[in-house]
């Protein structure tokens, strides 16, 4: 479906372009850290409601359930993804009504003809009885043109503004120029309303363009959308998306190209939406939550970021339309995701061919 609206790695020590108002602690001082599980390579993972069941995506192609049932923990009926470099499955999301429809939307790589490939989101029916498994995978958006390569699928995918609207979100396929292209959906966030048959209309006005790689798609308290992108060489963004708004890349960016070469900074393009927060040498993010502050309740309402290259949590502050990190916690491996539980503790997956689910708590006082 083309568009047709239009309104790397670093140590945790590297700081972003705001100053930190509070030294990094060590995950010691900030974290019970209980190991649960282990998987293949972990992308996305999403909590089942009303019980203790935690969905994790494996990159090469497997939904895993955990803890298992019945023994078994790789839930069957799922696509097959075209796995390689960074695509393979990704995001798993539960539909609004779940309880009601148990109907749960996954994204995955996809193969193409003469080698392309592309993002799709599809959805399915979530079996819990005998077997865990998917019941009736139909595809709901297609990215558009697919293209060679293996990188920059981004393909979150959230619920907002309306409980019928989907978001998406579409990475550059590090082809960069159509970011910038109305006709591509590459480089943009698309809000689509999901009619009762599972169509997608484009929604007038929720539309934005010029991203590279967005790795983190969230909904805050008071309803604002903000996405968590990769930059090149330098450059990594936090950005509150503003219905047809531009974000710049490729013409415009905090980092320069891998090569050298330079890119002029958005302080030289007003007309491009500067990032609210960005990191100069990169945090590589994972994913990221707005935290409830159920535990720690000094964060409440603050952002925390699961951190590839930082390896470990990022903790950043919301001011209006800025953000400002606070503290980073280390926790010694890649963190690809991250989400909150009922009770305000925190399930991280480490990424890689043996990364772990933990189990985040308060550190119990000396």
């Amino acid at each position: 479906m083309p568009l047709a609206l239009l309104a790397a790695s670093c140590g945790p020590s590297a700081a972003g372009d705001s100053p930190r108002t509070a030294a990094a602690p060590d995950v010691a001082e900030a974290f019970a850290v209980r190991p649960l599980a282990t998987f293949n390579e972990p992308w996305a993972m999403a909590l089942i409601p009303g019980t203790p069941y935690v969905l994790v995506t494996e990159k090469s192609g497997k939904l895993r359930i955990w803890p298992s049932i019945g023994g078994v923990s790789e839930i069957q009926g799922v696509p097959k993804v075209d796995y390689g470099g960074q695509g393979g499955f990704g995001d798993v999301v539960l539909s609004p009504d779940f309880e009601k429809s148990r109907l749960v939307y996954l994204s995955w790589a996809e193969a193409g003809a003469g080698d392309t490939r592309g993002a799709v989101v599809g959805r399915a029916r979530l079996s819990l009885e005998g077997t865990p498994r998917l019941e009736g995978m139909e595809i709901v958006w297609r990215q558009t043109p697919k293209v060679t390569g293996r990188g920059h699928y981004s393909h979150r995918i959230a619920f907002g503004y309306a409980p019928n609207q989907l978001i998406i979100a579409s990475g550059d396929r590090q082809k960069m120029t159509p970011a910038q292209d109305p006709n591509s959906d590459l480089g943009k966030i698309i809000v689509f309303d999901l009619a009762a048959g599972g169509k997608l209309t484009p929604v007038p006005g929720y539309v934005s363009l010029g991203h590279r790689n967005i790795l983190g798609l969230k909904f805050d308290g008071i309803g604002r959308l903000w996405d968590l992108e990769h930059g090149p060489a330098g450059g990594d963004e936090l950005n509150l998306v503003k219905s047809g708004a531009n974000y710049g890349w490729p013409v415009v960016s905090e980092g320069d190209h891998y090569d050298g070469r330079e890119i002029p900074p958005h302080s030289t393009r007003p007309e491009f939406a500067a990032p609210a927060i960005s990191w100069n040498p990169v945090i590589a993010p994972g994913d990221f939550i707005f935290y409830s502050g159920k535990q720690w309740p000094g964060w409440k309402g603050q952002v925390l970021i699961a951190g590839l290259g930082s390896q470990g949590l990022v903790r950043v502050r919301i001011d209006g339309t800025k953000a400002f990190e606070e503290a980073r916690y280390p926790l010694g491996n890649r963190i690809r995701s991250l989400v909150e539980t009922r009770d305000g503790s925190l399930l991280a997956l480490e990424d890689g061919a043996s990364g772990r689910l933990l189990q985040l708590t308060p550190a119990k006082p000396n």
